[in-house]
């Protein structure tokens, strides 16, 4: 066949109707933008398949998705705790100049477990472990649905409850103190402090942050170092007491460690519990199908609460430090770099869970990492479950025919923990 000149020029060109193909840009994990806790899940879906094993422009880190991946890395002593309190000592210079310190933040801090490596982490573990086995938890629950049913009753004649405020926040608070001993008139307190101190869960902090953070613990550790006093001298049946005295192979708790473990448990089991039950109830709102199944079946709701914590994780990240230099998924990781482990992801990657993206409220060898594993699987753990259970099935048995009272669902600004700032819900009086 015969071409003009041409001819193959104007086979090149776009007609008017011709579009180029859309080229989309290299997947990046940017969680200051925006919208990124409106469409995470979808960004977690974009890493996974294209770049598992990622590195970030954001604080130069690596960021890792896949479950098989965060599993290995949260369950391996090659790679240990991100050392936060050194952070806060090396900041301490810059707050010694406008006439603050910052060394009681970063002393404290690095009494708490999830910022510990073993040996100080195994010996510190064991000892708390002990003394949390003491606890009387078939007494607890009772209390949990008791305090529960009083929040709940506060609502009961209006109609309407948000979730967050009305419920999920002043439950923990509750419960917590009730285990530790703190009285009753002094829990506002404490929450105010915990609540301050929570931020240093999410990174990056500010100077000015750290430094109420400073003063906030500064007030937690008075406090407290009065009521350990107190303890030592009048035994209670309560967990403070229970720290004071527990001990193994001649090795007890130092003053310091009972004091920094109550400030963690109020910290981490406000934080995930709160978490828990607003992100748990949203998606039972998001789907009503789910949450009839649990109103029809109420013996459900140990697998339930499984499969709401695995479908939108209260902690989404936490952070790791290379110890040496290791390979994952084909990439030289080198000793001393940060890496972001995404536990969201990972509860939501299709290689290790059947239709991810689905609630399945019946489902099944539900491995999910919500709690983290290995070494630093979350403490209070089993009181976290325990709550959001109660909260949870009390909220869809008592409360009829709960509907969404917002069409716009706000987040919590963080970036390793994942909350709501409310739920507004409506119900049939």
């Amino acid at each position: 066949m015969n071409l003009s000149p041409n001819s193959d020029k104007k086979k090149c060109e776009l007609t008017s109707t011709d579009k180029p193909e859309k080229i989309m840009k290299p997947v990046e994990f940017h969680p200051f933008l925006p919208d990124f806790h409106s469409n995470l899940y979808s960004i977690y879906q974009r890493l996974r398949s294209e770049d598992p094993v990622h590195k970030s422009f954001v604080g130069d880190t690596w960021v890792l998705t896949s479950y098989k991946d965060v599993k290995a890395i949260i369950t391996d002593s090659r790679f240990g705790t991100f050392d936060i309190p050194k952070q806060i000592q090396d900041k301490h210079q810059y707050s010694q100049k406008k006439g603050k310190e910052l060394n009681t933040l970063a002393y404290l801090s690095s009494k708490w477990l999830f910022y510990m490596n073993p040996p100080d982490h195994t010996r510190l573990r064991g000892l708390v472990n002990k003394a949390l086995s003491s606890v009387k938890f078939d007494h607890v629950r009772s209390y949990i649905q008791v305090i529960v049913d009083e929040l709940l009753d506060k609502v009961r004649h209006t109609g309407f409850i948000d979730i967050i405020a009305d419920l999920a926040m002043p439950l923990p608070v509750m419960v917590i103190a009730k285990v530790l001993g703190i009285p009753p008139e002094d829990q506002e307190l404490l929450h105010q402090w915990s609540n301050t101190l929570s931020r240093i869960l999410d990174q990056p902090v500010s100077l000015e942050e750290y430094e109420k953070m400073n003063q906030a613990i500064m007030q937690f550790k008075a406090y407290l170092n009065e009521l350990i006093i107190e303890r030592i001298r009048k035994p209670q049946e309560d967990l403070i007491t229970t720290l004071i005295g527990v001990g193994e192979q001649g090795k007890n708790l130092t003053e310091d460690e009972v004091l920094t473990t109550c400030i963690l448990l109020f910290i981490t089991g406000e934080e995930t519990t709160v978490n828990s039950i607003g992100n748990g109830m949203l998606a039972l709102l998001y789907h009503p199908e789910q949450m009839e199944k649990l109103k029809r079946e109420p013996q459900i709701i140990p697998s339930a609460i499984e499969e709401l914590l695995r479908y939108d994780s209260p902690v989404q990240i936490t952070a790791r430090q290379a110890l040496e230099t290791v390979e994952i998924g084909g990439q030289i990781i080198p000793s001393g770099e940060k890496i972001l482990v995404c536990l969201g992801s990972a509860n939501r990657d299709p290689e290790k869970f059947s239709a991810p993206d689905s609630l399945d409220l019946t489902r099944q060898d539900n491995h999910h990492l919500a709690f983290g594993d290995g070494i630093h699987h979350c403490l209070g753990a089993r009181l976290a479950r325990m709550q959001i259970q109660i909260a949870i099935n009390t909220l869809v048995q008592q409360l009829p025919n709960l509907t969404l009272d917002t069409d716009k669902i706000e987040w919590r600004k963080n970036i390793a923990l994942r909350g709501l700032t409310s739920l507004p819900v409506s119900f049939s009086l």
